[in-house]
C-alpha cells in the first residue's frame, strides 16, 4: 500500500428519522442560548415552525439564503446575526443556505448546526463559496465546519422527486472526484464508493416512491458519506467547471452537476481508470460516464446545459474562465479536448 495522509474533520452528527427532537440538547451542548434560523424564501414556513419550537432559544428567523451566496446576501446575514444578540446559527435546507451560515461563520466564528433537507453534502465540508460580480470564489476555513449535522431522513420525504435526483446525482460527483483526488487515500476511497453505491440504490426508488423513508435513510447516508469526502480531499475539473457554469451564469447548482458529471468522468476515464472501475461497480454498470448519465436520463433529469439556461455563446466565456487558475485534474486540462466536453455537456450527448 502506498503512503497516504488521512485528517479526519471535527464533526459530530446525529443520524436517523426523528432525530430533529435532539435539536434543544444539541444547542445546548454547543454552549449556545440564542440561535438564529437560516432558510431560503421557500422553506420559511419550516424555518419559523422551528425557531417556535425552540421557544426562547430562537433569536430570529432569515430566510434569505439564494444560490451561490452572493456577498450582499452574506453581508446581511452577518448584520443579522449581530443584531440578534445570536450565538449560533441553525441551517436548514439544502447547500444554500449551510452556505449561507459558512458565510456567517467565516467572519464571527458563530458554531453552526446544519440541519440538511436536500443531499448536496456542504454541511461535512470547510469548504465555503462566495459570488461577487458575477466570480464564485471558494475556499477552506474550518471556522465554517458546522459542528453538528441532524440527519433526519422524514424531513426529506417531502423533497420533490426530481431536485432528489439531481441533489442526489451533485453529491456523487463528489464521491466520485474524490476517487480520482490528487490527496486521495483509501479511507476516503472506502466512503466515496460507499456513497455512490448507496445513492445509486436510493435514487431510482425515491423516483418510484418519494415518501419512502428506507430509500430517503439511503440517499441521506450516501449524501453524508459524499460530503465527507468533498471536505476530506481535493477536487477536479468537474467542481471547477460546476463552479464556473454556476457563478458566472447563475445555473441551477444540483442539475449542472447531474449534467456535467458523465462527460467530466468521460474526459478524464483513461486517466484514472481505478476510479473508475469503482464508480462504475457502485453504480453495478459497466462505464462510469455512461452509468451516470443513465441514471440522470432515465429518470427524467436534464442532461444538457442548453435546457437549463446556457447559450451557445456562453460556451466561449465558461472556456476561458475555466482554463484561468485551473483545479489539479488527473489528466491535463486542455482546450480543445475541454471544449468539446462542454460541447457535449450543452447538447446533452451520452459519452461514447
Amino acid at each position: 500500500m502506498e503512503p497516504f495522509i488521512y485528517n479526519g474533520l471535527p464533526s459530530r452528527v446525529i443520524f436517523g428519522a426523528g432525530s430533529l427532537e435532539q435539536l434543544d440538547r444539541e444547542i445546548g451542548l454547543l454552549g449556545a442560548k440564542r440561535a438564529i434560523v437560516l432558510s431560503t424564501p421557500q422553506q420559511r414556513a419550516q424555518a419559523e415552525a422551528l425557531a417556535a419550537s425552540l421557544g426562547s432559544r430562537a433569536a430570529g428567523v432569515y430566510a434569505e439564503a439564494v444560490m451561490h451566496v452572493p456577498v450582499e446576501t452574506a453581508r446581511a446575514a452577518r448584520d443579522f446575526a449581530t443584531q440578534a444578540g445570536a450565538d449560533c446559527a441553525i441551517a436548514i435546507g439544502g447547500g444554500s443556505t449551510t452556505g449561507l451560515g459558512k458565510a456567517i461563520a467565516l467572519e464571527t466564528s458563530l458554531p453552526i448546526i446544519a440541519i440538511p433537507t436536500t443531499y448536496a453534502g456542504s454541511e461535512m465540508t470547510p469548504i465555503y463559496g462566495l459570488t461577487e460580480a458575477g466570480v464564485k470564489k471558494t475556499g477552506r476555513d474550518l471556522r465554517v465546519l458546522p459542528k453538528t449535522v441532524i440527519y433526519d431522513p422524514a424531513l426529506t420525504t417531502s423533497l420533490p422527486p426530481a431536485l432528489s435526483l439531481t441533489s442526489g446525482v451533485n453529491a456523487i460527483a463528489h464521491a466520485a472526484e474524490g476517487l480520482y483526488a490528487q490527496d486521495a487515500n483509501p479511507i476516503v476511497s472506502l466512503m466515496a464508493e460507499e456513497g455512490i453505491h448507496a445513492l445509486g440504490q436510493g435514487l431510482p426508488r425515491v423516483m418510484q416512491q418519494p415518501g419512502h423513508l428506507a430509500a430517503r435513510s439511503d440517499c441521506l447516508y450516501g449524501a453524508w458519506l459524499c460530503g465527507t469526502v468533498l471536505g476530506s480531499v481535493g477536487m477536479a475539473l468537474h467542481h471547477k467547471l460546476c463552479h464556473t457554469l454556476g457563478g458566472t451564469f447563475n445555473l441551477p447548482h444540483a442539475e449542472t452537476h447531474t449534467i456535467v458529471l458523465p462527460h467530466v468522468l468521460a474526459y478524464n476515464r483513461a486517466a484514472a481508470p481505478e476510479a473508475m472501475k469503482r464508480i462504475a461497480r457502485a453504480l453495478h454498470a459497466d462505464d462510469a460516464a455512461q452509468a451516470a448519465f443513465d441514471l440522470a436520463r432515465d429518470h427524467g433529469a436534464p442532461t444538457a446545459l442548453k435546457d437549463i439556461g446556457l447559450t451557445s455563446t456562453d460556451l466561449n466565456v465558461a472556456l476561458d474562465l475555466a482554463l484561468r487558475n485551473p483545479y489539479w485534474n488527473p489528466r491535463p486540462v486542455e482546450r480543445i479536448p475541454l471544449r468539446a466536453l462542454l460541447e457535449a455537456a450543452f447538447e446533452g450527448r451520452r459519452p461514447d
